[in-house]
């Protein structure tokens, strides 16, 4: 299934579904943060994804990095809660979601960075990199949160 995502687009379709969901800003202990190419988009992106039910979004933020990179984390903290109805994304099977993400801060305790199912590729990146991968604003709004030192509270927007 591919999916487009809209951002502060007029042309962008209705939504028709909030879905709780979870991603991660995890950070290795060379400051590098973990990255993957989704392949539904060929974007740049946070691991991440839903929740399922009878899953606290913590457990599912480690369980959706562990699927779609081969890293284990361990939750940290909070960087922000993202619920901007400008951001659309529309799916291949009719479905139109507004944006609800909460991202949380992660660090990696084990496993090897690796292309999965849903990431053809998987990569730690310097902060100095970032700016030349293609990837959603949305995403880069989330890593500058998460590495701004001087940031003491989550986004909440």
């Amino acid at each position: 299934m591919t999916r487009t995502d809209y951002y502060n687009d007029p042309n962008a379709p209705a939504p028709n579904s909030v879905v709780p969901g979870g991603s991660a800003v995890v950070i290795d202990d060379s400051g590098r943060v973990l990255l993957h190419r989704r392949r539904d988009s060929g974007l740049w992106a946070l691991p991440g994804g839903v929740m399922d039910l009878g899953e606290t979004i913590a457990d599912a933020v480690a369980r959706e990095v562990r699927e779609e990179t081969g890293v284990t984390v361990e939750i940290t903290g909070v960087v922000g809660i993202y619920s901007d109805p400008q951001h659309v994304i529309a799916y291949s099977d009719g479905e139109v979601r507004q944006q609800f993400n909460v991202c949380l801060r992660a660090r990696p305790v084990s496993g090897t960075a690796h292309a999965t199912d849903e990431a053809s590729e998987v990569r730690w990146v310097s902060p100095a990199e970032l700016d030349a991968l293609d990837m959603h604003p949305t995403q880069r709004l989330r890593i500058g949160h998460a590495l701004d030192e001087s940031r003491v509270q989550p986004f909440l927007g």
